[in-house]
């Protein structure tokens, strides 16, 4: 990701962006793509699963972000509703062998804001899309200046952080001109099961082309990477002659069978061809993990009779995920038969991270052209109308009988305060009241992050933040809104998530006065405040 405006300049014409976007580079090709662009402020944390899943954090499931760009300066739709969130900095899958069983296929990240700690979650399969289970911190710490900014396992099974160890946290004017701010220090932390024996460092760089493909059966993703940068670098014809004996030679019954074709396929494609057989036979085959992963590959071939073919029997595979692989890809053929080829995807049940991904691809600068010239098509009019409808729709909150008997007061006083998406500040930052009258203040949040509103006593502004900050250090802080114990705090919401909204009912003090309210998520205080003015 390259904030703010992006142009990179290739042998195949300038590439721009505005704000976050994903960037694909393919250096045979010298080939520049860029995808993934919506209003976020940087994806976060980038790593791949198993079968070649993209994760992050903004967005959780980042292959449903997979649909090229619409024209510069365009961005695709907000994800609202789609688990996103920032202050993460690092992720790894956990698969080396003497490591808890109950850890292998999760994934550890580093996380740097509101709290510092070092997370292991779950990586769990939904209909549509993969998700994320908090199960427990790795490690938590109090002080404040532990800064964990990547992680990754080494080539013996040992779990590297590195630590930007500063008492400054933050990229503001201020913080970079603070002078307590640590300019040439930081630590690494080494971690390692407790009993575990580290095992011997992967033969690689020494390997023969016969040894590195017997890498790729390995569990160690990690190891399978490196393995397959290291053919990338070894002599293509080579390579191709001993993939081919070394596919032939796969066990069927090996429960990794297909698995060991996807990484076979990976790896000519980096050498720089098209395995057709082998990529035929995992379209077709029983694992629809390793279905996905083939279609995936259609985004960079020719839109010939037969890749679109291959893409019409996707769209209407019974797996959501291999479907959402196919309505990407249309985005990067960008023709009329693309178009033609996925329109079946329509027409059966979609999830949110399916709706998102296809909804992104009719959005594309590449597939926008057939999109429009079939226009009237009542599959695509019916799909944009519920898009719409959806979009539309309200943040609301509940209301019971109480809150409804409240509203009814002839002198109520409603208020609406929003979250400015991308900004850490209110889009309202004063209003006034009357002493004893009834408030209705509706909190909705558009933004990526969790926010919060705290009214306080006059000039308690400062202590109240201070406090919300020193919750960072507290793991119960999250699941207590972040909500200092004071005194000063009149009224305050829960922490209110993405996409949704809280109503504060209140009465509006008796005293005339200034006071003022603030989000005390940690560190958002500074920005994110405003005043009631009781007069």
């Amino acid at each position: 990701s390259i904030f703010h405006h992006s142009q990179v300049e290739t042998i195949h014409g300038p590439v721009r962006t505005q704000n976050s976007s994903w960037f694909r580079y393919t250096p045979r090709e010298k080939r520049l793509i860029v995808f993934g662009s919506y209003p976020n402020t940087n994806p976060w944390g980038v790593a791949f699963d198993d079968w070649g899943n993209h994760v992050a954090s903004h967005p959780i499931f980042a292959n449903a972000f997979h649909a090229t760009n619409p024209p510069y300066p365009e961005q695709h739709p907000a994800a609202t509703g789609l688990p996103a969130y920032s202050g993460t900095c690092g992720h790894d899958f956990v698969d080396f062998p003497f490591w808890p069983e109950e850890m292998r296929g999760g994934f550890i990240k580093a996380r740097y804001k509101p709290t510092n700690k070092i997370e292991f979650h779950k990586w769990l399969r939904k209909e549509d899309h993969y998700e994320e289970e908090f199960v427990f911190d790795l490690i938590f710490s109090t002080n404040l200046s532990f800064i964990p900014v990547d992680v990754g396992f080494g080539p013996r099974g040992d779990f590297y952080v590195c630590d930007w160890y500063n008492p400054v946290k933050g990229h503001m004017q201020y913080s970079l001109r603070d002078p307590r701010r640590d300019r040439t220090s930081g630590r690494i932390w080494r971690i390692v099961p407790k009993g575990a024996t580290l095992q011997e460092s992967p033969k690689i760089a020494e390997a023969t082309i016969p040894e590195l493909l017997e890498n790729l059966k390995r569990s160690e993703s990690k190891i399978r990477a490196w393995t397959r940068r290291e053919l990338s670098w070894r002599d293509p014809a080579e390579v191709s002659k001993a993939l081919d004996v070394w596919v032939a030679g796969l066990d069927p019954s090996d429960p990794r069978f297909r698995h060991h074709q996807v990484e076979a396929m990976w790896v000519a494609r980096w050498n720089g061809e098209l395995q057709s057989s082998l990529t035929d036979g995992l379209l077709k085959c029983e694992v629809p993990e390793a279905r996905a992963a083939a279609v995936r590959q259609m985004r960079h071939e020719n839109p010939d009779k037969a890749i679109l073919g291959a893409l019409a029997d996707a769209a209407t595979d019974p797996d959501a995920h291999v479907r959402m692989e196919a309505v990407i890809v249309a985005s990067y053929l960008g023709t009329d038969g693309a178009l033609e080829a996925i329109l079946p995807v329509f027409e059966m049940p979609m999830g949110d991270h399916l709706r998102y991904a296809a909804r992104c691809a009719l959005n594309s600068e590449a597939l926008r052209p057939a999109v429009n010239a079939k226009e009237s098509s009542p599959i695509l009019s019916a799909f944009f109308k519920s898009w719409d409808k959806k979009k539309d729709k309200p943040l609301v909150s509940k209301a019971n009988a109480k809150d409804a008997a409240f509203d009814a007061q002839p002198d109520l006083k409603t208020v609406r305060i929003g979250c400015l998406p991308e900004r850490m500040l209110y889009d309202t930052t004063s209003f006034t009241v009357s002493p004893g009258q009834p408030v209705k203040l509706v909190l909705s949040n558009p933004d990526a992050t969790q926010h919060n509103l705290v009214i306080g006593k006059p000039g308690s502004v400062e202590e109240l933040g201070l406090a919300g900050n020193e919750m960072a250090k507290d793991p119960s802080g999250l699941s207590r809104n972040f909500i200092p114990e004071s005194d000063k705090i009149l009224h305050h919401t829960k922490l209110v998530d993405p996409g949704s909204s809280e109503t504060l009912r209140f009465t509006a003090p008796k005293e005339p006065g200034t006071y003022p309210y603030l989000c005390t998520f940690p560190g958002h205080w500074i920005l994110m405040k405003g005043e009631m003015h009781v007069k």
